[in-house]
C-alpha cells in the first residue's frame, strides 16, 4: 500500500518547490518554432495506433481568483461558436493524419468545458465523431463547474456517450467560496453528483484545493467529510500555488487570510488520514482513488501511466491536444498549440495547424522520462528493466544523479539496492523531489520559474 508515513522533521526539511512531471521534459523545456512537419514526423516514428484526445475549452462565465489555467472570462456565449468554428478547421486538418488510430480516450478540459450549451456540445462531439474513429468502449471524460451547468446538461453528456465526469468543488465552506469568487450551494453539488450516479456515469471524480483564504485545518476537514459522504470514485486535493506575479487575478486574494505553512501541512495531513480511513488508495501527490477504481488497479498491477492529463490508465496511447494552448505527445515529440486565442485563430485560419512550441525527445530524455514515470506512478523501479530497455549500465550512467539521491536514501525516503529503487512510505509524499534528481533541465528552470510546493 502507498499510504504515506508522516514525519514532521522530514516534511520541514524537504517541503520545497518543484515540477509536477505530467511530462518529462516538462512543458517549460519546449522551444518555439514547431510546425506541421514536426507532427508528421512524430506520427511516422510513433509505434502506437491508439489515441487519447484532449480538447481545451478556454471559456468561463466567472473568474475564480485562484485560477492559473489558460482561460477567457466572458458572458458572451457566441464566442464559443467562433471557437468551435476554428476548432472544426483544426480537426479537419489534423484528423486525416490519424486515420490509422483508434480513439480510446476523450477528455474535455478548460477553462470550463460546460461553458458550452447543449447545442454547442452536441456540435463538438458530432465534429469529433465525424473525423475520428472512436472505439465503442472509449472513455469520454469532462471537467464540470457545478455552478454553471446548463439544466439537463448531464443528460446531454450521457446521451453523447460521456462516461466520466469530474466536478470542480474546491471547498464547501461559504466564507472560502466568497473569498475566491466561487460561491456555490452544497445542496446543488450533492444533487448533481446523485444525478450523475443515477444516469450511470462510470466514474465520478472531484477536485478540491487547499491553501485558499479562510481555510483552517478544521474547516477543510469538514469539507473533506462532506466530500467523502458523496463517495466519489476519485479525488484530487491540490495544493494552491499563490503566484500573483504570474496570475493577475490572484492579486485579489489576501495572503494574510491564507492558512500558514504549518496550517497547510496540517490540512493535508488530516486529508490523508480522512481519505485513508474512508478506504481510498493514495495514488500519488494529491490523488486518491477507491481501491476498486481502475486507477488504483492499474497502479497495483504496474500499468499506471502519467501524461498531461495527469494519472491515466492508457499508457500506450499517443496524446493529441486540440484547441488553444493544448499539448500533444506523439511518440517522442511534445508539441503545443499557440497559447493566445488570437494567435490560435490566425494560425488555424491560415494553415489549419496551430502548433507553436515543442521538442523532440532524444535518447537521454526518453530514458529519464521512463524512470520518472515509473517512480511517480509506482514508487518503485526495477533497474534491470531500465538497463535492458535503454542499453545502459544504470550505476555508471547515473553516477551524478545517485549522488544527489543519497541524502534522500540516508533520510529513509528511498531504498537503493543493486536491483531496485524503492520509495518508502516516508518518501512517497516527496516523489516530486526524488524525480528531480533525474531531471537535467531543472537547474535552469529553477532560476526562471516558481513551482508549487510539493506538499
Amino acid at each position: 500500500m502507498n499510504t504515506p508515513t508522516w514525519d514532521d522533521t522530514l516534511i520541514n526539511k524537504y517541503n520545497v518547490s518543484g515540477p509536477r512531471y505530467t511530462s518529462y521534459p516538462t512543458a517549460l523545456s519546449l522551444q518555439s518554432g514547431s510546425q506541421q512537419s514536426d507532427l508528421l514526423t512524430a506520427i511516422e516514428r510513433s509505434s502506437s495506433h491508439s489515441l487519447s484526445l484532449y480538447i481545451h475549452i478556454p471559456f468561463c462565465h466567472q473568474l475564480c481568483y485562484y485560477c492559473g489555467c489558460n482561460k477567457i472570462v466572458t458572458r458572451h456565449q457566441s464566442k464559443a461558436d467562433v471557437y468551435l468554428d476554428h476548432l472544426e478547421k483544426e480537426i479537419q486538418s489534423q484528423a486525416p493524419l490519424f486515420k490509422a488510430y483508434k480513439i480510446e480516450q476523450l477528455h474535455l478540459g478548460g477553462g470550463t468545458p460546460t461553458f458550452l450549451t447543449a447545442t454547442q456540445m452536441t456540435r463538438l462531439i458530432s465534429i469529433l465523431e465525424q473525423h475520428f474513429y472512436f472505439q465503442d468502449d472509449a472513455q469520454r471524460g469532462i471537467e464540470i463547474d457545478p455552478r454553471s451547468l446548463e439544466q439537463n446538461m448531464l443528460k446531454t453528456l450521457h446521451r453523447l456517450k460521456f462516461n466520466r465526469v469530474s466536478f470542480g468543488i474546491q471547498d464547501f465552506n461559504d466564507e472560502v467560496q466568497a473569498a475566491v469568487n466561487r460561491p456555490q450551494h452544497v445542496d446543488d453539488v450533492i444533487a448533481l453528483v446523485r444525478q450523475a450516479r443515477e444516469l450511470g456515469f462510470a466514474s465520478i471524480n472531484t477536485d478540491m484545493i487547499y491553501g485558499l483564504p479562510h481555510q483552517t485545518p478544521e474547516s477543510f476537514a469538514d469539507s473533506i467529510k462532506q466530500l467523502i459522504a458523496l463517495s466519489p470514485d476519485r479525488v484530487s486535493v491540490f495544493n494552491y500555488a499563490h503566484l500573483p506575479e504570474r496570475f493577475a487575478a490572484q492579486r485579489k486574494l489576501k495572503e494574510s487570510d491564507m492558512p500558514t505553512p504549518q496550517q497547510k501541512l496540517d490540512i493535508f495531513k488530516n486529508t490523508l488520514l480522512q481519505m485513508n480511513e474512508a478506504g481510498y488508495q493514495f495514488i500519488g501527490m494529491d490523488h486518491f482513488a477507491k481501491k476498486k477504481d481502475e486507477l488504483a488497479i492499474a497502479q497495483n498491477t504496474g500499468k499506471l501511466h502519467r501524461n498531461f492529463q495527469g494519472y491515466t490508465t492508457h499508457g500506450e496511447c499517443d496524446l493529441l491536444g486540440l484547441g488553444v494552448s493544448s499539448i500533444s505527445q506523439i511518440g517522442n515529440a511534445i508539441l503545443q498549440n499557440h497559447k493566445a486565442l488570437k494567435s490560435y485563430y490566425q494560425a488555424v485560419s491560415e494553415t489549419g495547424c496551430a502548433l507553436s512550441k515543442g521538442m523532440i525527445l532524444n535518447a537521454d530524455d526518453v530514458l529519464r522520462a521512463d524512470i520518472i514515470k515509473q517512480l511517480i506512478c509506482h514508487f518503485s523501479l526495477r533497474i534491470a528493466d531500465i538497463e535492458h530497455t535503454h542499453s545502459i549500465h544504470f550505476f555508471e550512467y547515473f553516477k551524478r544523479e545517485l549522488k544527489s539521491l543519497q541524502p534522500l536514501v540516508d533520510d529513509g525516503l528511498v531504498m537503493l539496492s543493486e536491483s531496485h529503487i524503492t520509495i518508502t512510505r516516508k518518501g512517497n509524499l516527496f516523489i516530486r523531489i526524488i524525480c528531480m534528481c533525474f531531471d537535467v533541465y531543472l537547474q535552469n528552470q529553477l532560476q526562471n520559474t516558481r513551482f508549487s510546493r510539493v506538499i
